[in-house]
């Protein structure tokens, strides 16, 4: 029985997954639906955390946005989520990054990996 749930989650996985780590800055496009059309909105921020698992794999960006911080979770293989492209490469030693919700302005940034 497990081997039947564990094979409908592979055929739904996406073949080439987009490669990021935490701390990188992404910009996610995501599949939005307004009554009968279709756009792609993004939403750029910083990866904080990222959570393993087969099709249940998610990864959540946080950016401030009008002096507030919005942080979403996205699963990764999902079909909404069209596009993930990694504008900058963060360069930190943890694998969770919950302390920036505690940061405002300079401090909340992440270096930049050269």
């Amino acid at each position: 029985m497990f081997e039947e749930i564990f094979n409908v989650g592979k055929e739904n996985m996406k073949e080439k997954p987009p490669v990021f780590n935490i701390g990188d800055v992404v910009r996610v496009g995501v599949s939005i639906k307004e009554g009968n059309k279709e756009r792609v909105q993004f939403f750029e921020g910083t990866v904080i955390a990222k959570k393993h698992g087969g099709i249940n794999e998610t990864f959540t960006v946080r950016k401030i946005s009008n002096a507030i911080g919005v942080e979403r979770i996205f699963p990764l293989h999902s079909p909404k989520i069209k596009s993930v492209e990694v504008v900058r490469k963060g360069k930190v030693r943890r694998a969770k990054l919950y302390y920036l919700r505690n940061r405002v302005g300079k401090a909340a940034k992440v270096k930049v990996k050269l």
